[in-house]
C-alpha cells in the first residue's frame, strides 16, 4: 500500500457490528499533537470487542507508533500488525520494537524526600568529612614545611634573610600600633569589670591580680594571635594565592626552585620571631590599660599597682603565656600559606581561601589555647 499524504486519523465506526476503529493517514511527529488530542477520548471506548482496521495507515514513525501503542496496547498492536498482509515488514518491526520498549518501560518513582533527621545527619557527615580532609591536608603541609626547614637550616647559603626581614617588618613592626591599642583597651575594660564585681565583696584590691593573671596567661597571647590570624594569615593567603593565580608558582618550579623554601619558610620564621615580641607588647599594654583604670577609679597608684603585681603574680604566668606563642605563630603561618597554595585561577577563589584561612586560624588558636589552659591547670602551673 502506498503511503498517503493526509494527516493521521482515528475514527470509531459504531454502525458496523462489531464496532470498528479505522486508523488512516500519516501517524508521524508532525501530527503528534493533533493525534494525541484525537485518541484521548477513544482510549476508554475501545475494548476487546472492537475491531481495528489499519489498511489505510500511511506514513509511520516512532512518535506515531508510540501513540498507537498507547491506544491499543503493545500486545494487541503486535498481533494486529501481523494480521495486516499489506503492511511492510519494516513497519511491523517498528511497531513491535516500540511496543516492546514501552511495555518494558517502568516509570521511575519520584525520589523520596529524606526526613529532617536524615538530612541533619547527612550534613553532619559532610562537615566531618570536610574537617577530616582539611586536617589531613594541614598535617601533610606541616610535615612538608618542617622537612624543608630541616633541610635548609644546615645550609646558610640557602637562608632567605632579605625576605625574612621584610616579612618580619610586615607581620611584626607594622602590627605594633593595633596590638598595643587593642590590648590597652581590653585591659581597661577588664579592670572596669573586675572592680565593679569585686566591689560588692569589698575586694577591689584584687582587681590588680585579675588584670595581671588574665593578661599574662591568656589575654595577651590570645588577642595577639587572633589579630595575627585575621591580619597576617589573610595577607599570606592573598599574596601566595595571587601568585598561584598568575602562574608565578609554576614559574618558580620551572626554574628549579622550591616554593615552600622560597615562600613559606620566610613567612613562617618571620611570624615565629614576631608573635612573641608582639605578645610581650600586648601584655605590657594590657597591664598599662588596667593600671590607668586602677589609678583613676580605684585610687591604686602605679607604684602600688606594680608592687601588687610583683608580690602576687609570679614569673611563671608570664612564661606560660609566652610559651604558647611559637605554636600559634607556626600554625597561623602554615594555614595562611597552605590556603594560598589551594587557590585556583580566579579572584573569587583568592577571596574564598583568604576567608577560609582566617576562620581556620582563629579556630585552631582558640582550640589549642583552651587545651593548653586545661593542661596547665591540671599540672598546677
Amino acid at each position: 500500500m502506498s503511503a498517503s499524504n493526509a494527516k493521521g486519523t482515528a475514527r470509531l465506526d459504531v454502525e458496523t457490528q462489531p464496532p470498528c476503529l479505522r486508523i488512516a493517514g500519516d501517524w508521524t511527529l508532525a501530527h503528534y499533537a493533533e493525534l494525541e488530542t484525537t485518541i484521548r477520548p477513544l482510549a476508554a471506548a475501545i475494548g476487546d470487542g472492537v475491531t481495528v482496521d489499519m489498511e489505510r495507515l500511511g506514513a509511520l514513525d516512532t512518535a506515531g507508533a508510540s501513540l498507537l501503542v498507547g491506544l491499543l496496547g503493545a500486545k494487541r498492536l503486535a498481533s494486529l500488525a501481523q494480521a495486516v498482509p499489506s503492511m511492510a515488514p519494516a513497519r511491523r518491526a517498528l511497531l513491535q520494537t516500540v511496543g516492546d520498549a514501552l511495555d518494558a518501560y517502568c516509570k521511575p518513582s519520584p525520589p523520596k524526600r529524606p526526613s529532617s533527621v536524615i538530612d541533619l545527619l547527612e550534613r553532619i557527615g559532610l562537615a566531618m568529612e570536610t574537617f577530616w580532609r582539611h586536617a589531613v591536608g594541614l598535617l601533610a603541609f606541616i610535615g612538608l614545611t618542617l622537612e624543608t626547614l630541616a633541610r635548609t637550616l644546615p645550609r646558610p647559603r640557602r637562608w632567605r634573610v632579605t625576605p625574612l626581614v621584610a616579612h618580619l617588618e610586615q607581620t611584626g613592626l607594622d602590627a605594633v600600633p593595633i596590638v598595643a591599642l587593642l590590648t590597652f583597651m581590653v585591659g581597661a575594660v577588664v579592670a572596669f569589670l573586675g572592680s565593679t564585681v569585686l566591689a560588692d565583696f569589698g575586694a577591689t584590691i584584687y582587681t590588680v591580680d585579675l588584670i595581671g593573671f588574665s593578661f599574662l596567661r591568656e589575654f595577651g597571647v590570645l588577642l595577639t594571635a587572633i589579630l595575627m590570624a585575621g591580619r597576617t594569615a589573610s595577607a599570606f593567603t592573598a599574596q601566595i594565592g595571587s601568585m598561584k593565580a598568575n602562574e608565578e608558582i609554576d614559574a618558580i618550579r620551572a626554574m628549579g626552585l622550591d616554593p615552600v623554601e622560597l615562600l613559606v619558610l620566610p613567612r613562617t620564621l618571620a611570624l615565629l620571631l614576631g608573635l612573641p615580641m608582639l605578645t610581650f607588647i600586648a601584655m605590657i599594654a594590657g597591664l598599662i590599660g588596667g593600671g590607668v583604670v586602677c589609678a583613676l577609679t580605684l585610687d591604686i597608684p602605679p607604684p602600688m599597682f606594680l608592687s601588687l603585681l610583683k608580690s602576687d603574680i609570679g614569673v611563671r604566668h608570664f612564661l606560660i603565656g609566652l610559651s604558647k606563642t611559637p605554636v600559634f605563630a607556626f600554625l597561623i603561618a602554615v594555614i595562611g600559606c597552605l590556603e594560598g597554595f589551594k587557590v585556583s585561577g580566579s579572584a573569587q577563589s583568592v577571596g574564598a581561601h583568604t576567608t577560609s584561612s582566617v576562620v581556620q586560624s582563629i579556630f585552631v588558636v582558640i582550640v589549642i589555647d583552651a587545651l593548653a589552659a586545661l593542661f596547665f591547670m591540671e599540672m598546677g602551673w
